[in-house]
């Protein structure tokens, strides 16, 4: 796997301590040569990744992965490629992906907006979905958040036409500032209509521990769907 990126000034995750398994460390190991995708090898061509034409759906932050990969089970007529930077995560998806035998899912260890950056090709990606993303909660580190107006501009680059960016979160706040942020964005167009938050998709069938301990907390799920234009 490739060495950890510098910081960054906006990065698309915050460092996360974590112990692996033997399994998961052993999983990076044996599997990440068939299912690891390395920053550095520049433009990548999904045709050739995955063997096939099919759509081509990217997700920011996977987390364990399990949400990522009950779709991936779920679509096996869709093409999955994951971004993580929480080790623990990649091992226990790799191994998800061996006891599945799931042929559709390919992972960047890497920043996402660098991978957006220098790895994905313009008008490639039928979705891009960011599912609890870190929310900085304290004001003078709102800066940090990710769903800010250059980084859409270039989610939007990178989609298709009527290609979709899905984001969901537990936090009002950013919800709120994720709404105005993609509603002052000129390439895309709310699903649910102007300022209306969507219902829960189905793309998302698994709860994230995230989303668990965020309805535990009794926090609302706030989850929005816009379209490029």
């Amino acid at each position: 796997m490739p060495n950890e990126i510098h910081l960054r000034r906006v990065k698309s995750y915050v460092k996360r301590d974590g112990r692996m398994t033997d399994a998961q460390r052993q999983a990076l190991l044996l599997l990440w040569p068939q299912f690891g995708l390395d920053k550095q090898n520049g433009l990548i061509d999904a045709s050739k990744i995955f063997q096939r034409e099919a759509p081509l759906i990217l997700e920011i932050g996977f987390g364990s992965g399990r949400s990522l990969l009950e779709m991936a089970k779920q679509h096996p007529e869709e093409d999955y490629i994951g971004i993580e930077m929480h080790q623990p995560g990649i091992g226990g998806l790799l191994l998800g992906i061996e006891t599945e035998q799931l042929k559709n899912i390919r992972i960047f260890y890497a920043d996402a907006v660098e991978v957006l950056q220098q790895c994905i090709p313009e008008a490639s990606l039928d979705v891009v979905q960011i599912f609890f993303p870190d929310p900085w909660q304290k004001r003078k580190h709102h800066k940090r958040r990710l769903i800010q107006p250059e980084f859409v501009k270039l989610v939007a680059s990178r989609l298709k036409p009527q290609g979709k960016l899905h984001l969901a979160t537990d936090w009002e706040d950013y919800a709120l500032n994720m709404m105005k942020v993609l509603s002052e964005a000129d390439d895309f167009l709310n699903l649910a209509g102007h300022g209306h938050y969507s219902e829960r998709s189905s793309q998302r069938p698994r709860t994230t521990k995230f989303e668990a301990r965020g309805e535990r907390s009794g926090r609302k799920i706030w989850e929005l769907q816009f379209v490029k234009c």
